[in-house]
């Protein structure tokens, strides 16, 4: 009988999901759907108006992704509910939300649904910088040696600021929490009945670490004493490794997902990290980068190091038996989607739409005939707040050197070159603190798409880049951890060996690029490390 796996990957904007031939390690098919609500960051869906920084979502739409992608993919590819043995399930994270004894989302009852605290906060919500500020502030001074896992700083985007925000904003939401929980997590208790709380989320957003756990109760109350107790209460203390399982669907998970009864059901894990196993990154040395909306920075080191200003590091985060480090950039396709939206001549898409090309292509095609240098322009790529290694969400980004004869080509070149010196930033941070980076991979729809992007990349960090072949990597992913789930493979590094997929193309840098690039490089550098400790208010 044949076997299968299927993986979801919850993204920002959307939902994935692809169906694996557990043997043979082939994919077999693949769906995806749209979240109805989109991110809510103007104004709810009864109109009433957000403050700048939120970025909410609507919980509802998770369950509708999911039962809407497997039975598509199960209806196009004509295998049976009963020939799949695991679901693997990756989410954007830190998100967060709200529920109740029961498990309910808190937005799904009456007198919480147009309150904004109710719902999911996305991972780029940045409504608690100032929660966060604090809690830095507290932790520094009183020397708490968890900060260190994080670079010495924690962003607005973990899940103890969003926590405080709630609690300071709308106590009433607050109070009537039982617990909150990560999106990935929730979806687990939805389809097994079984509340657990996977290392991932709980160790790179929440504070925690297999050795100590979370920050003590005293640290708690010195942040608020309304904080008191939540360890263990609001805040669960019941987090598995990834050596171990969500549990098995029950018949509400059957009746959501279509799935039968008993399929096993793997530990959810950060999207970006369950890329991974999918490139067949199971050792140390080699950097994967997601590129997307944002992007993560992700590697494995046999060692725990301190380093300043990445978001953390786990134990058996990941791959058993090694730390797995994370950095990020809080916008990167983003930074495009916004100047293409808000920036771009009517003359341009007047042009794409004559020459039957989308726009990304026809500014592609433009900047690339640019040369390194030729605008005069250089930018700053915190069009979403800076995650590594500033971080700081309330700093903004900036384009220098703008002309009357200035073009949106190469306008749309200095963005791209702007996330490739970030990047850089972040990657001479890894081995200023001693973590070796001897190969890069990348992964993501951008970075196989975008030949101009990728070549940028490579000429701005001076390495080889190889690209996934598989434009759904942490789905895949998350196949390969339910593939380990069921019993099919004995580890995730068997598992990764026979279902992860080749890369696709290797970007080589070009000398002379690379030798141009290093001057605007240290231009970008002077008005990061200025700007970045200097806020224009």
């Amino acid at each position: 009988m044949p076997r299968y796996v299927i993986g979801m990957d919850y993204g920002t904007l959307s939902g994935r999901c692809i169906i694996i031939d557990v043997d043979s390690g082939e994919e077999i098919g693949e769906s995806t759907a749209y979240y109805a609500h989109g991110v809510i960051e103007e104004q709810m869906p009864n109109g009433q108006k957000l403050p700048a920084a939120f970025a909410l979502q609507h919980p509802n739409d998770y369950l509708d992704v999911l039962s809407e992608t497997i039975s598509d993919v199960l209806a196009k590819t004509g295998i049976c509910a009963s020939e799949v043995i695991g679901l693997g399930i990756d989410f954007t994270s830190c998100t967060l939300l709200p529920i109740d004894e029961n498990g309910t989302p808190l937005c799904f009852l009456s007198q919480f649904e147009q309150e904004p605290h109710a719902y999911v906060k996305l991972w780029k919500h940045h409504g608690a910088q100032r929660e966060a500020d604090e809690i830095n502030a507290i932790a520094k001074e009183r020397n708490e040696a968890w900060l260190s896992i994080y670079g010495g700083k924690i962003s607005c985007e973990w899940a103890l600021p969003k926590i405080l925000e709630t609690l300071r904003a709308a106590p009433t939401v607050y109070r009537n929490t039982a617990r909150f929980l990560e999106a990935g997590d929730w979806l687990s208790l939805m389809l097994t009945g079984r509340e657990t709380h996977s290392a991932p989320f709980a160790g790179y957003k929440a504070l925690w670490n297999e050795e100590t756990g979370y920050p003590s109760n005293d640290f708690m109350i010195a942040v608020d004493p309304k904080l008191d107790g939540i360890v263990g209460s609001k805040l669960s203390k019941n987090v598995l490794g990834m050596d171990q399982i969500a549990g098995y669907i029950d018949e509400r998970g059957a009746a959501l997902s279509g799935l039968c009864v008993g399929t096993a059901v793997s530990l959810p894990m950060i999207d970006a990290h369950a890329a991974m196993p999918a490139l067949n990154i199971t050792k140390d040395g080699e950097l994967m980068i997601i590129v997307g909306t944002s992007a993560c920075h992700i590697l494995n080191d046999k060692n725990g190091k301190k380093v300043e200003g990445i978001c953390g590091y786990v134990k058996d985060g990941v791959i058993p038996g090694y730390y797995t480090y994370e950095a990020g950039q809080a916008a990167v396709g983003d930074i495009f989607d916004w100047f293409i939206k808000n920036c771009l001549p009517a003359a341009y898409e007047r042009e794409a739409i004559t020459r039957g090309m989308g726009i990304h292509a026809l500014l592609r095609e433009k900047a690339s005939r640019l040369t390194v240098g030729e605008s005069g322009l250089i930018a700053l790529d915190w069009w979403n707040g800076n995650r590594s290694v500033l971080v700081d969400s309330s700093l903004t980004g900036m384009i220098l050197g703008l002309t009357l004869r200035t073009k949106p080509e190469e306008i749309y070149r200095a963005l791209i070159e702007a996330t490739a010196f970030g990047l850089k930033i972040i990657v001479d941070q890894y081995e200023q603190y001693g973590i070796s980076i001897q190969r890069i991979c990348a992964a993501g729809g951008i970075a196989k798409k975008d030949d101009m992007m990728m070549q940028i990349y490579a000429d701005v960090l001076n390495r080889e880049i190889r690209i996934a072949s598989t434009t759904q990597a942490a789905a895949l992913g998350s196949a390969i951890y339910a593939a380990v789930a069921a019993g099919a493979y004995e580890n995730i590094q068997k598992a990764a060996e026979r279902i992860s997929k080749p890369s696709q193309k290797t970007y080589s840098p070009c000398p002379a690029h690379v030798a141009a690039y290093q001057p605007l490089f240290e231009k970008y550098k002077q008005l990061h490390d200025f700007l970045g400790n200097h806020r224009i208010s």
